[in-house]
């Protein structure tokens, strides 16, 4: 590596590395607080270091590419506005040769990322599921977060907008622990316990429809104890696609596009089933095809990110991070919006989803001649 090499790579990894500790001090505040907030409620430490454990991963699939760009546009932009990158044009320093050191360490960043959004981050949305399904209720409710349907216990679904220690409030409960009956249950709020595999609700202002298979109609009370029966009773948890790391993935589309090829020779099968094939196959296909896009933003952000510093001729470092934050916004609206297709199989939605890739090449190989 030469000596100008090696100072281009070197204020490149010093930028990395001090926007990659701000990015991920500022996506795990979130995080933190949450985990402070466990720890006050008197979770037990070991749930606490699980939970953090499988949930701080997930924030390398986002800070490194971010990182990256920010330290490409930051560094290339200075150098630009220094006139560093016309003298080295001026000695005839190729601009390929400066670059070449940042997209290998970018491209590197690139194959972790696939390793991580393969392999570690499903291993974490599994044991983080898995950690709900299992807990008790009294544990459990402190994991689960408000404003969202939890469908984590078996036997029920449960909805409530806010909470405090065991007590719920704007409760929602839909109980499947009647096999002859599924009931809603209502209620302003609900001290929650749990008695054995048991849960206990001991509900204020509560509506139940139906009340029992004799009485079909609905049920009001001002206060009412309510026994869901057998709730915690199965622990076992059914991955979903998120959860299926890279090989699991791989066998459950191949095992799906089987069946397809089977039911284009069976005459008996339904054209509804086929459709249902047909878009579960393709659900697989598009989660294997996000981690791969999400894991190239690292190199293409540093692939479009080098050019346009140099091209930004402004020293100001507003200017460096209205780019940065331009690039990765449009990076990911293209693929949020081709995932909006992923019910639409029709479209494959899977190769959709690297158009946000494409671009970026085609628009680097329009830059990077300009500015050699």
């Amino acid at each position: 590596m030469k000596t100008i090499e090696k100072y281009v790579f070197g204020s490149f990894l010093s930028s990395f590395a001090l926007a990659f500790l701000v990015l991920t001090f500022v996506l795990t505040i979130g995080l933190m607080v949450q985990i402070v907030g466990f720890i006050l409620s008197g979770l037990p430490m070991k749930l606490v270091g699980d939970f953090a454990l499988v949930s701080f991963p997930e924030t390398l699939q986002w800070t490194m590419p971010l990182a990256l760009l920010v330290s490409s546009v930051l560094v290339f932009s200075r150098m630009s506005a220094d006139s560093e990158i016309a003298a080295m044009r001026a000695c005839g320093v190729n601009l390929i040769s400066v670059m070449k050191w940042p997209l290998a360490f970018a491209l590197a960043c690139s194959l972790a990322g696939m390793y991580i959004n393969n392999e570690i981050v499903p291993r974490g949305h599994e044991l983080r599921r898995s950690l709900k399904a299992k807990v008790s209720v009294d544990t459990g409710l402190d994991v689960l977060e408000p404003g969202r349907v939890i469908d984590d216990f078996p036997k029920m679904k449960i909805y409530f907008g806010a909470k405090e220690g065991n007590w719920l409030y704007d409760l929602v409960v839909i109980d499947y622990s009647n096999p002859s009956v599924d009931r809603m249950i209502t209620a302003s709020k609900a001290l929650v316990e749990s008695r054995g595999r048991d849960i206990s609700l001991d509900l204020y202002n509560m509506t139940v429809d139906p009340l029992d298979e004799d009485h079909p109609a609905m049920a009001r009370a001002n206060r009412f104890q309510y026994l869901v029966k057998d709730a915690l009773k199965e622990s076992s948890y059914r991955k979903k696609e998120k959860d299926l790391r890279f090989f699991e993935l791989r066998n459950a589309i191949r095992f799906l596009e089987g069946k397809i090829v089977e039911t284009r020779g069976d005459s008996k099968a339904k054209g509804v089933e086929k459709k249902l094939l047909k878009r579960d196959c393709c659900d697989l296909k598009v989660e294997l095809s996000k981690r791969f896009v999400f894991a190239m933003a690292s190199f293409c952000f540093v692939l479009v990110g080098i050019p346009l510093g140099i091209k930004a001729q402004r020293k100001e470092s507003t200017i460096g991070m209205a780019i940065a934050l331009g690039i990765s916004l449009g990076y990911y609206l293209i693929v949020i919006l081709m995932l909006s297709f992923h019910k639409t199989y029709q479209l494959h939605p899977e190769f959709l989803i690297w158009s946000a890739v494409l671009l970026c090449f085609a628009l680097a190989s329009r830059l990077i001649p300009k500015n050699l």
